[in-house]
């Protein structure tokens, strides 16, 4: 009886004890849910294999002096922009775009950063390395001779996964499999961390790949060297708000 009426006196004085664990997590769930992320992803600056036109997947190279000076645009244009995290793929020349732009940032004190494969380019097989003229005519025939600027970006994947003599290029449903995977581990950790602003440093064509996952109507390739595709994502939804922007940049240069 007394343990009765000890339990009745606490409850008075303490109502919300009365709140069980699973009502406190479903709270904290739909909070979390709300939060708000937006995703700067940007393209490396210019490399090596750029300037020289050659095709680069998985291959690697440097940034040249100019994509280094575009990078750095970047930075300056982004310098007052609060990131929580970066992410890039685990190509130097995306490392090497991030810590340029990180280098101008005004709040660039312990950001999480992480790196994945799952944010490289695309894999171009047996074409790695050589000159994009020779994957292109390749794609072109697979695809009979349709221009490469008439086909959608699964189509091209494709089309130069069926081209590659060596059968190692990546399809479309490998690519879309590991792009799916990248973006809901940024954004499921991005929400988990409180949200805020992410800064994604990869590839021109894995940029245009996860806007045709979002919106295919403004995904198309060619994206320019340290341009700005950005993404909120908010209760479960992404939206793409601008794709291959060229106003940090340009914003960088006014601040040299």
């Amino acid at each position: 009886m007394k343990r009765v009426f000890l339990y009745l006196f606490i409850t008075l004085l303490f109502p919300g004890n009365l709140l069980s664990c699973t009502g406190t997590k479903t709270e904290q769930a739909e909070e979390n849910k709300s939060k708000e992320v937006v995703l700067y992803v940007t393209r490396h600056g210019k490399t090596i294999f750029n300037t020289m036109d050659r095709v680069q997947g998985w291959a690697d190279s440097p940034l040249t002096p100019a994509g280094v000076e575009v990078a750095e645009d970047l930075g300056r244009g982004l310098q007052d922009t609060v990131f929580t995290a970066i992410y890039t793929s685990d190509s130097g020349r995306a490392r090497e775009t991030a810590d340029l732009v990180m280098t101008f940032n005004k709040h660039n004190t312990n950001v999480r950063r992480s790196e994945t494969k799952d944010l490289r380019e695309w894999y171009f097989g047996s074409f790695e390395g050589d000159f994009n003229k020779v994957a292109i005519a390749a794609s072109a025939k697979s695809a009979g001779d349709k221009p490469m600027d008439k086909l959608t970006i699964p189509e091209m994947a494709d089309n130069i996964a069926a081209s590659d003599p060596e059968k190692l290029a990546e399809n479309w449903e490998a690519i879309e499999t590991r792009l799916k995977r990248a973006m809901e581990t940024i954004t499921t950790e991005a929400v988990e961390a409180g949200g805020g602003n992410i800064l994604v440093v990869c590839h021109g064509l894995t940029i245009s790949s996860i806007v045709q996952l979002l919106d295919p109507d403004q995904a198309k390739a060619g994206l320019h060297n340290a341009s700005v595709t950005k993404i909120i994502y908010k209760d479960g939804k992404y939206s793409v708000v601008s794709f291959n922007d060229m106003q940090y940049v340009e914003k960088g240069k006014s601040l040299r």
